[in-house]
């Protein structure tokens, strides 16, 4: 049984018919979805029956039923990821704002387990990305992901949002999946059902404003935040999408839609939009989604931090075994060698002078006394 608490707050809300909304949630499971990683294709046929494209990200695939994907070596060798098809929308707003322009510097400031940041990474291949997770554990299994994905533009940080302020006006883009009551996550989850309530709500949205407010100084002037929850409440999705407008300088963009795919669009206050997926009219799970562009500059210099960079003997090894070295910069890190593009180096240079760094590049070998052992 739905929270009839939410069923009621939802009433009045664009897209929302509570017949529909109640028959899809009992009907059973959610549809099933990947999304392909075009840096590893061809890299075998799973040999499953692909079922359509989701209809917003070009490489993402319904499944007809869900196979046993732990069983499968290819989702372990990052080929590609399980995630859910809403939230690959994320693609979608790519497109709208930078196009074919994938150079830029970009945040995912709540990025565990990964889903949304291998997309990033993915769009933007020659842009630099900075994930960030604040709880230790799920961090590991950020760096888990990213590492089977493979990207050498992927940084994976463990820092609370409020470090990021040290770092004013750095990035072009930032996405906040905001922490929120899980309300969009209820057939995945059902258990969720019972652990919903509108106190929860309220400190969620909280906490969403305290995590945007801690970050928000280090996107540039003219950046964009993309705001996304797994919430069907709007004190999480358009309500915080007033306060950025009207506390934090925001201005809020629209987003163009395809009629058919049935997201539905809302503009509950002036001055920003909203996307909502509802169960009943996308083939996914609840999600909300909004973009803003940030009005005011955040200005400041970077701390740097030295990187203990590969000897002469060491590259020498290095590039017995790699193709275009030149291309890269290679650097220690613990007991081993990580390659990270040479256009990025100072960059990291700047992201460790501030920031707790899990995770940087591609490492390419461990070192073995004077030898170095290919990864």
């Amino acid at each position: 049984m739905l929270p009839a608490a939410l069923l009621q707050s939802l009433a009045d809300i664009p897209g929302f018919d509570a017949a529909a909304f109640e028959a899809v949630h009992a009907a059973g499971a959610p549809p099933v979805s990947i999304r392909l990683n075009p840096g590893k294709q061809p890299a075998g046929d799973p040999g499953w029956e692909f079922g359509s494209q989701v209809p917003w990200c070009p490489y993402g695939r319904y499944l007809p039923s869900r196979p046993s994907f732990t069983l499968d070596p290819l989702l372990h060798a990052g080929a590609y990821y399980v995630q859910e098809a809403s939230s690959m929308f994320l693609w979608h707003i790519f497109q709208q704002l930078a196009g074919a322009d994938t150079k830029k510097k970009l945040l995912d400031l709540c990025g565990a387990p990964g889903g949304k940041s291998t997309l990033i990474a993915s769009y933007f291949r020659d842009g630099l990305v900075v994930t960030n997770e604040v709880i230790k554990q799920r961090a590991q299994v950020l760096v888990e992901n990213i590492t089977k994905w493979g990207g050498d533009n992927t940084i994976v940080t463990n820092n609370d949002p409020s470090h990021f302020k040290s770092l004013p006006g750095y990035f072009d883009i930032l996405v906040a999946d905001a922490p929120c009551s899980g309300s969009g996550l209820f057939r995945k989850d059902p258990d969720a059902i019972s652990e919903w309530s509108e106190d929860n709500v309220a400190l969620c949205s909280q906490r969403q404003q305290r995590i945007l407010a801690d970050a928000l100084p280090a996107l540039k002037a003219d950046g964009f935040l993309v705001y996304c929850t797994c919430s069907y409440s709007v004190e999480e999705d358009e309500a915080i999408g007033n306060w950025l407008v009207n506390e934090m300088d925001m201005e809020g963009i629209r987003i163009p839609l395809n009629a058919d795919w049935g997201i539905v669009e809302t503009s509950l206050y002036p001055g920003s939009y909203g996307y909502r997926f509802y169960p009943d009219r996308v083939k996914g799970e609840g999600f909300f989604a909004a973009v803003f562009r940030k009005r005011s500059e955040s200005t400041g210099r970077f701390k740097e931090q030295s990187l203990a960079m590969a000897t002469k003997q060491e590259l020498q090894q290095l590039f017995s075994f790699i193709t275009i070295p030149e291309a890269f910069s290679f650097f220690r890190s613990a007991e081993s060698i990580r390659a990270i593009r040479t256009e990025w180096l100072n960059a990291l240079r700047e992201l460790a002078g501030s920031l707790y760094i899990k995770k940087a590049g591609v490492e390419i070998g461990s070192i073995k006394g004077r030898d170095i052992v290919p990864s």
